[in-house]
């Protein structure tokens, strides 16, 4: 990769960032009268860690690297935003996605005045590494991969990622939303071969947190160094660490979870694949299912009159006809393959009606 004082803009490797009360003073004390904070309402009158210590000391437990290759932000979104605000110039520089893919990073880049070059996953929703190479540009300065990926749900393969990591010169974004589904180790452990990687990671799916908004980068101590140099001083208010901590407390419980999931994941496919107008049930790696059927809007319109939210992909690219169903508790799967086999049987009376 280029050197990343030759991929961070130059006003950025130039800024001197904010500095807070609580970063200045490191350590116990009786008495804080550094911050302007109210000396009342104990529970929330003083500001959070704004570096998340505590939060990241658990992190590194679990995923077995030093804290100082953690960057915790505000869901994943603020980690996909920071990258771009960091090593793109507004303007000239570009950023390269897939398509399908998660919508944010497309957004994020727009956000920012920044280009945005979108490469069509081949059949199968496969990965073509050398097609998002020659995608890339002199002024290309990150790519963003969504795997497993949102909304088709597969993995893309390792070989196609590890060939960008290898010809790119500039930073690879691996977004892990969903790994903890899959049967694959994270990208993590390529961090120490590939310095231009950075993987996101989420509490919000398998951890089942999404109302909190904790998301992780893992990178070189030199990028997280630079992301926390232009976050927001206390981007993870003190409720949403302490709710993580406890979160990331009950792993076991998480795990018993997952195990559910996937149960039901393969049940919930099984049993879609007998509907007649199921068109094509692919293959998932994720908490959810992308399916084709005769008619997406029609089916979508039937269940949301029966209370029961899908979404709606017709209109993604190469998703044409397609919805995405989250795998939900044992109950409401069931409701949801009762209210599909009505509808099927509802458009079967119609038909002999005519």
């Amino acid at each position: 990769m280029k050197k990343l004082n030759d991929l961070v803009r130059p006003n950025i490797r130039s800024l001197k960032p904010y500095s807070s009360a609580r970063n200045e003073f490191h350590g116990e004390a009786s008495v804080f009268l550094d911050a302007n904070e109210n000396p009342y309402n104990t529970a929330y009158n003083r500001y959070p860690d704004p570096m998340q210590g505590e939060l990241k000391k658990r992190i590194s437990e679990l995923k077995d690297i030093a804290p100082e290759h953690i960057f915790t932000g505000n869901g994943s979104d603020e980690a996909i935003d920071l990258v771009i605000r960091a090593f793109c110039e507004p303007g000239v520089d570009n950023i390269v996605t897939i398509t399908p893919s998660y919508g944010m990073y497309e957004v994020a880049a727009a956000t920012n005045n920044v280009g945005c070059v979108k490469v069509n996953l081949e059949p199968g929703f496969r990965l073509n590494a050398d097609a998002v190479l020659n995608a890339a540009g002199e002024h290309t300065k990150a790519i963003y991969l969504c795997s497993p990926n949102n909304p088709t749900g597969n993995l893309l393969s390792r070989e196609e990622i590890y060939r960008i990591l290898k010809y790119f010169q500039g930073l690879v974004v691996v977004d892990e939303a969903y790994i903890d589904f899959a049967a694959t180790p994270s990208f993590i452990r390529g961090l120490l071969s590939f310095p231009n990687l950075i993987v996101f990671q989420t509490l919000s799916k398998a951890w089942g947190a999404a109302g909190i908004r904790l998301g992780m980068a893992f990178a070189s101590s030199e990028i997280i160094a630079i992301l926390n140099k232009i976050k927001y001083p206390y981007n993870i208010s003190r409720p949403a660490q302490q709710c993580a901590l406890e979160v990331l407390s009950r792993e076991a419980c998480m795990k018993k979870q997952l195990e559910e999931i996937l149960r039901e994941r393969t049940q919930v496919e099984t049993a879609l694949e007998q509907l007649p107008f199921v068109k094509q049930v692919y293959p998932s790696d994720a908490n959810f299912i992308l399916v084709r059927v005769e008619d997406a809007q029609a089916t979508y319109n039937y269940l949301v009159e029966k209370q029961i939210i899908v979404r709606n992909r017709h209109s993604i690219a190469l998703c044409e006809g397609c919805i995405r169903i989250t795998i939900g508790t044992p109950e409401e799967n069931n409701l949801l393959l009762q209210a599909l086999k009505n509808y099927y049987s509802l458009g079967i009376r119609k038909e002999n009606n005519r």
